[in-house]
């Protein structure tokens, strides 16, 4: 077994990981569609580059942060070809449980869908920095109330390394701050609509986005 997957079984063996299976490695793509036109439209060859560091600032959560990347999460474990294995997804330290029935509705292969829960935000970043960097996983999501700019520089190089689409969820507070993420965008609940807000768009077009459109 090569360096790479032994970083990711020694998270697989850590008794605060939880697989989940309760309910009813993928051929690199330069990106993933969103699922929505306007937002591809706005993006560096059309949707979520893979091999790169997203930063998804917002002040609450639940206000479809993570169904924005569901789409792009299920067609990468689909779409697997040439007898190679179902690729990963990484889930670290999420404000809520993930409801397993709701992702397997969307086509998340539950099986290949690793929640982990560390103690610290010292172990969280350690954690999505094996996972990202292990060739293995199609993606990491980590949740995190703040970090410094030499972690984010470590999270964006094991994203590259491992070809690991790494989404970042911080507070909005983030904003006014460098990072070296490819694509920095906020979100927050409007009036009538979730509101998205590109920041920084490596090769692509930032300023709002209107999710309401097809």
């Amino acid at each position: 077994m090569g360096e790479r997957q032994v970083s990711l079984v020694d998270i697989l063996a850590d008794a605060r990981v939880w697989k989940l299976k309760d309910a009813s490695a993928a051929p690199a793509r330069p990106v993933w569609s969103t699922g929505k036109s306007s937002l591809d439209a706005r993006l560096p060859g059309g949707g979520w580059p893979t091999a790169s560091l997203i930063e998804v600032l917002t002040d609450e959560t639940g206000v479809g942060e993570v169904q924005l990347f569901l789409p792009a999460l299920a067609a990468c474990q689909r779409n697997v070809q040439d007898g190679r294995e179902v690729p990963w997804l990484v889930w670290i330290a999420p404000p809520y449980e993930p409801y397993a029935p709701a992702l397997a509705q969307q086509g998340i292969e539950l099986g290949h869908l690793l929640v982990v829960r560390p103690s610290t935000a010292t172990e969280a970043l350690w954690a999505a920095e094996q996972a990202l960097s292990s060739g293995v996983c199609a993606a990491v999501l980590l949740w995190l109330k703040g970090t410094d700019d030499r972690w984010l520089r470590r999270l964006k190089l094991a994203a590259e390394a491992g070809g690991s689409l790494g989404v970042l969820f911080r507070p909005e507070r983030h904003r006014f701050e460098s990072s070296p993420a490819s694509l920095r965008m906020v979100m927050s609940r409007g009036e009538h609509e979730v509101r998205l807000d590109l920041l920084k768009v490596q090769g692509g077009r930032s300023g709002p986005v209107d999710l309401g459109a097809p």
